[in-house]
């Protein structure tokens, strides 16, 4: 039976994917594993595999069209088959063509029908996709474990899960034979969506996909229709070869309309693509050739004769012909700048900030440093003496580790020091629980864990959650100084500069000196200027004087 090959969900925030290049044609034999074509996301170019055998019967989007994700891009089938049951099928049309050919009289009779059929009574369960997060919308099959027809147990994990955080296990928590798998690796199913089914032996589970997913497939049927149509007439239009006084031009639609926006020859752009015809790419990175400079240089040397009598004392100056090209690149939000896009704004917004900056003399905390890394088991960073020293602080201002809560203001009696760490696609703020009550060592061995966690995606969501107040440092990249908005529900942040070389005074005499600028960002509805100033006062005497940090 024919299988229709859909646009697949590449990443977490694709909603679209360009064909760059279909490395099969219609006749060809294709098997699992074959690449297809290779995808344009909105991240890479990627190669996009098969996961069926069978012969290539059709293929609904040309080279350098987009379509959405879940649009029908290729059938495979056996040879000879006819596909368009299979197209049909996939865009869901079936109850259009009843009410306009004929009277709804089969839709009416077959709509009771449905109802009947008693879900409970069959020996199969839905495998829905978690919440492995509070931010997630959404999870990508990253590994199937299993394949249909296997059996699992209920302590089995089915699949792993890249959500916006990290990639995680989904357990069935059902015994029985894997009847059915929904996304492939690498697509997306969302929230609560049907990602498999798990029941008895050659149970149909027709009605429990029909029960909560029927109707999903028919809610774009025009558009879905309406691409096999498109795609039969585009070949025409996309291979239409001009004739040119130079020679035969071919190039994709897109790549004439960018062209022609941009004011660009097409004749002088040279294809990269198969053929030589040319793609969006070419366009863009076409650069104009001598021709036009040497166009308009007649124009200047034509004119230069009639003004040079006029001022020939006067040598007037000549400059080069510049010409330039207004080029920009826009990308998709990603999930993950979703959410800290809403989280840090309704902070900024929502909590009135003020901060309060002060000076620390580093001197006596890089001469501890020095000493303690001669003999510590782990080598202890600035940033694990800050982590400590404002977990000290907080013990003796609760005021400064508190949370607004509407009606209500929490003071917290522990103490979590959230760091924040930054990677490829945005922030993450793994949690070090309990941090006053750790040694130097011991903060630094976990603060290097959670940042490898949280660059390699295997944070865990345990490990983000709880912290009583935030640390940002750029020191590392020689910030002088900034000010960070409030990782809500926390009352405060501290933003920590690099610590910089220059004059301070000492018993009365300029002398060269280490200082680290560092500034509280405060929730004012939470804590006043003075409860902050009298913070940093705290913080500046113990890293001053490390040693009571000891203490």
């Amino acid at each position: 039976m024919a299988e229709v090959v859909k646009m697949p969900k590449m990443s977490d925030t694709m909603t679209e994917g360009v064909i760059a290049k279909w490395h099969k044609k219609v006749g060809d034999k294709v098997k699992s594993g074959d690449v297809l074509a290779e995808i344009e996301t909105d991240k890479a170019t990627m190669d996009f595999e098969s996961y069926q055998d069978g012969v290539l019967l059709y293929i609904g989007m040309e080279e350098g069209k987009a379509a959405p994700v879940d649009a029908v891009i290729a059938v495979l089938g056996k040879e000879g088959e006819d596909y368009k049951t299979a197209l049909e099928g996939a865009s869901a049309p079936a109850a259009a063509p009843v009410t306009e050919e004929k009277a709804a009289v089969v839709p009416a009779a077959e709509a009771p029908a449905a109802p009947k059929v008693d879900l409970s009574s069959i020996p199969a369960t839905v495998i829905r996709m978690p919440a492995l997060s509070d931010t997630m919308t959404e999870g990508v099959i990253n590994k199937w474990n299993f394949k249909v027809g296997d059996k699992v147990k209920s302590d089995d994990s089915l699949a792993d899960v890249e959500t916006d955080k990290a990639t995680m296990e989904v357990v069935g928590y059902e015994a029985g034979t894997l009847l059915y798998i929904g996304p492939k690796e690498g697509e997306a199913a969302p929230v609560n969506g049907i990602i498999a089914i798990v029941g008895k032996e050659g149970t149909d589970i027709t009605p429990l996909l029909q029960d909560t997913g029927a109707a999903a497939p028919s809610a774009a049927p025009a558009a879905a229709e309406s691409t096999p149509a498109a795609a039969s007439a585009a070949p025409t239009e996309e291979e239409k070869e001009i004739s040119h006084s130079d020679g035969r031009v071919k190039a994709s639609p897109l790549a004439r309309k960018i062209a022609k926006d941009k004011g660009i020859d097409i004749n002088a752009v040279k294809g990269t693509a198969e053929g030589g015809r040319i793609v969006k790419k070419d366009i863009e990175d076409f650069k104009p050739g001598a021709a036009a400079p040497a166009a308009s240089a007649p124009a200047e040397s034509a004119s230069a004769p009639s003004a040079a009598p006029a001022k020939a004392a006067a040598a007037p100056i000549v400059l080069p012909t510049f010409t330039g090209e207004e080029k920009f690149t826009e990308r998709p939000v990603t999930q993950m700048r979703k959410a800290i896009s809403r989280r840090l704004s309704d902070s900024l917004f929502t909590a009135p900030h003020f901060y309060v900056t002060m000076s620390i003399d580093m001197d006596q905390a890089i001469a501890a440093r020095n000493k303690i890394n001669e003999i510590a088991p782990v080598k202890i960073s600035f940033n694990d003496f800050v982590v400590k020293a404002c977990a000290i602080a907080l013990r003796q201002h609760p005021a400064i580790n508190s949370s607004f809560l509407g009606e209500k203001i929490r003071t917290n009696e522990h103490v979590h020091i959230g760091v924040a760490v930054a990677v490829d696609e945005g922030l993450l703020v793994p949690v070090v629980k309990f941090a006053d009550g750790k040694s130097l060592s011991h903060i630094s061995v976990e603060v290097k864990e959670l940042a490898g966690k949280s660059k390699a995606k295997k944070l865990q969501p345990a490990e983000m959650e709880g912290s009583t107040f935030t640390i940002s440092n750029l020191g590392m990249f020689g910030v002088d100084e900034f000010t960070a908005i409030i990782n809500t529900p926390n009352a405060c942040i501290l933003a920590v500069s690099g610590i910089q070389a220059v004059p301070v005074v000492k018993n009365g005499a300029v002398v060269p000196g280490n200082v680290m600028k560092v500034t509280l960002s405060a929730d004012h509805r939470v804590v006043d200027g003075a409860a902050a100033a009298a913070y940093l006062q705290t913080l500046k005497q113990l890293l001053e004087e490390p040693v009571r940090l000891l203490i």
